[in-house]
């Protein structure tokens, strides 16, 4: 069978895609080269759902955070099922040098569409965060950001795309990729060969390796960034309301403290350049700096121990903004760099997409489904909390972040 679609990847960008075709009315099918989904770069974020307050809005990516407000709203997580609390930010000022930088945060985040920020003094901070550091001299708040659960938000998205017909093909590596007669496409895999229309490059950690695989030259490198997490267990919850941000650099977003959905508290992410594109590694060392980092954010921590680590590739490029094209000759659509904000702005990555494939490539969808309401599914969980069974269908944990809040202990 010749599918409408064929997306290549299944982390959180390739899940909203093809939830969305589908919903559309394309036939469609996702290759994913791991055993499961949100396994690469989707399985070490921070669970973060961003405005898009410190982004270019001139940028893909600053248009695109501001289209995902209208998208991904209370209802939208509600009626998926999925956790969410739009907890708000405080962006920290701990120096008097990065205290005359915010009236420019806020000033620039404005430009955004975000007029609820603002800037707070210090006695308005510690009435908001009574357990913050005494050192912090004045913030930013940020109302609309917020925390999801980072797992189960794209298997329920997938899961729904397969209730309305679509396939998802695990364990399949693409291991090339060649034009038919008719051009279409037919993709080898790992795991047998699938032909398709139109194919979706939406590969994360190894976006410019199947462009080149396509016969293409990649417009794009990726350059893996590793960040690594600390995390706290539920005891530490009361301590923190917010998520607590540092002004962000032209290369990184800087570490964050932040609560979590299920109420555990994380310090995190780091910023390291490395070579490695699927295995990303913790070293005790680095943990320590983020404890001690942690600690120095929220003092009360120093009575608190860790309950575990992890750590996450980002696929970073050089231009620090998403690369979302189609090509109409030959019938490929990239959607590469798509590096931290890649939850946030996931559900307005799959609208444009979805115009790209009718106005620009000019497809038509082979049926017309009604999109059947995900709430209806039934969920079971194993006793462990490790995996998912919905509508009898099993999906395994792969987020840490997910891992551990759903953990049986009150205490974890």
């Amino acid at each position: 069978m010749q599918y409408d679609v064929a997306v290549i990847g299944g982390g959180v960008v390739g899940c909203s895609l093809l939830h969305e075709l589908t919903r559309r009315g394309y036939r469609c099918v996702l290759l994913e080269r791991k055993e499961h989904l949100v396994a690469g770069a989707s399985a070490g974020n921070s669970g973060h759902a961003h405005s898009g307050f410190d982004t270019d809005p001139a940028s893909f990516e600053g248009r695109l955070l501001t289209k995902a407000r209208t998208l991904a709203t209370d209802h939208f997580y509600e009626s998926l099922g999925v956790p969410y609390k739009k907890v708000g930010a405080l962006l920290v000022a701990w120096d008097t040098e990065q205290l005359k930088k915010l009236p420019e945060v806020v000033r620039k985040s404005h430009l955004t569409g975000l007029g609820g920020v603002r800037q707070i003094t210090q006695s308005q901070l510690r009435y908001l965060e009574p357990n913050l550091s005494h050192n912090a001299l004045g913030a930013v708040i940020i109302p609309d950001e917020a925390l999801v659960d980072p797992w189960l938000l794209p298997v329920m998205l997938v899961h729904n795309a397969q209730r309305n017909g679509a396939k998802v093909n695990l364990s399949s590596e693409v291991t090339s990729c060649r034009r038919l007669a008719d051009g279409g496409w037919l993709l080898t895999t790992s795991n047998g060969q699938v032909e398709a229309k139109v194919v979706i490059n939406a590969a994360g950690l190894y976006g410019d390796k199947v462009e080149e695989m396509a016969g293409g030259t990649s417009s794009f490198s990726i350059l893996p960034r590793q960040g690594q997490y600390a995390v706290y267990g539920r005891e530490a919850a009361p301590l923190l309301r917010h998520i607590i941000l540092p002004l962000p650099t032209a290369r990184t977003k800087g570490v964050t403290v932040f609560p979590t959905v299920y109420g555990n508290v994380v310090v995190g992410p780091t910023a390291e350049d490395v070579d490695e594109r699927d295995n990303p590694t913790v070293d005790g060392a680095t943990i320590d700096r983020l404890v001690s980092y942690a600690i120095g954010v929220l003092p009360a921590l120093r009575d608190h121990k860790i309950i575990g680590t992890y750590a996450g590739l980002r696929p970073a490029t050089a231009s620090q903004d998403y690369h979302i094209y189609g090509n109409v000759h030959r019938q490929w659509i990239t959607v590469g760099g798509i590096r931290s904000t890649g939850l946030s702005a996931s559900q307005a990555i799959a609208r444009h997409v979805g115009s790209i494939l009718s106005t620009d490539l000019k497809l038509s969808p082979s049926h017309c489904p009604l999109d059947r309401d995900i709430g209806g599914a039934t969920k079971t969980w194993s006793t462990d909390c490790t995996e998912l069974a919905l509508d009898g269908a099993g999906y395994k944990v792969t987020h840490p972040l997910t891992a551990f809040g759903l953990r049986k202990c009150s205490k974890l």
